[in-house]
């Protein structure tokens, strides 16, 4: 009998998990040849869903939960989950049911035909059509830049074969940039698109920092295209500074007296090049962090407790 595993990251998600977990259980039960377990994660919440969890694992084995010690973000801490699944098939879907459940009945027909990897493509959303919209650009944006085709409009919510998730382990990343990884390694992909519900209980635990950090690790792990930037950037200032040097030169020589430099051009000049500088310095400062979270070798993250398995 194969085995399927469902998991799920959670962070005060208490009016999500009974839903979240009652849906995915409508879904197994459609399957019975299969095995089936739901891990999700907890990263520390402090509202209600431990007790939540504790209760719904309680009542059903194949309910198996992860407490962490501390919040290891949003980023770190489903990964961690994904690892821990030993199943035949892996699915990754976030608790707040803006990834519907019900999609996994899509995903495993793709699976058995010999599909690794089963994508779910967010090619519309009831969320804001402004931040859908700045969404889309940054995927576009990223798969011009990067140097390996990424997938648009995927968050990770999707099936992974257990070939796949041994992959991943052997990344031993201790900051992953989970999409990247996906293309990285290259297996053909069956898309599956689908509509994005707007939430309807909760608040969502995306803020600008966090949308910040996942832009910028999808950069600095799979573009080397702003260094690259910096130094043509750089080589373009030089040569424009020393053209416009030339002509005023020539100018000043030809019209002595009558042609002032004055003190704008100067002025303007300082400051769009140390702009430019900052700028730059800032993207360097992000590879550079990028390389001392992976050289530090810290754990995804540290279990207080695990129930069910």
């Amino acid at each position: 009998m194969k085995k399927i595993s469902v998991v799920s990251g959670c962070y005060n998600e208490e009016a999500n998990l009974e839903e979240l977990v009652g849906r995915v259980l409508a879904v197994a039960a459609k399957y019975p040849t299969y095995e089936w377990e739901h891990i999700i994660i907890d990263n520390c919440s402090t509202d209600r869903s431990a007790d939540v969890l504790r209760s719904l694992a309680g009542c059903d084995r194949r309910i198996k939960v992860i407490f962490n010690v501390r919040n290891f973000g949003h980023i770190r801490s489903p990964y961690h989950a994904m690892l821990q699944a030993h199943g035949d098939a892996v699915i990754y879907l976030a608790s707040d049911l803006q990834d519907p459940p019900e999609l996994i009945e899509q995903f495993i027909p793709k699976w058995e035909e010999g599909w690794k990897v089963v994508a779910a493509i967010k090619d519309h959303s009831e969320e804001s059509s402004l931040f859908f919209l700045v969404r889309s650009a940054y995927y576009r944006l990223i798969a011009l830049l990067a140097e390996t085709e990424l997938l648009k409009n995927f968050t990770g919510f999707g099936l992974y074969d257990q070939a796949v998730i041994e992959h991943l382990r052997a990344f031993d990343d201790p900051y992953p940039y989970h999409r990247g990884q996906i293309s990285e390694l290259g297996y053909p992909v069956a898309r599956v698109a689908f509509t994005q519900p707007q939430r309807k209980r909760g608040v969502t635990k995306s803020n600008f920092f966090t949308l910040y950090d996942l832009a910028m690790l999808g950069f600095t792990n799979h573009s080397k295209v702003p260094l690259r930037l910096a130094t043509f950037l750089g080589f373009a200032c030089a040569l424009l500074s020393f053209l416009a040097g030339s002509v005023y030169l020539v100018l000043k020589l030809l019209f002595w007296r009558e042609f002032p430099i004055g003190q704008a051009p100067v002025v303007v000049g300082l400051f769009f090049l140390g702009s430019v500088q900052l700028l730059f310095i800032g993207v360097l400062g992000e590879y550079i962090g990028a390389i001392y979270t992976k050289v530090s070798k810290r754990p995804l993250v540290v279990e207080r407790e695990r129930i069910n398995f």
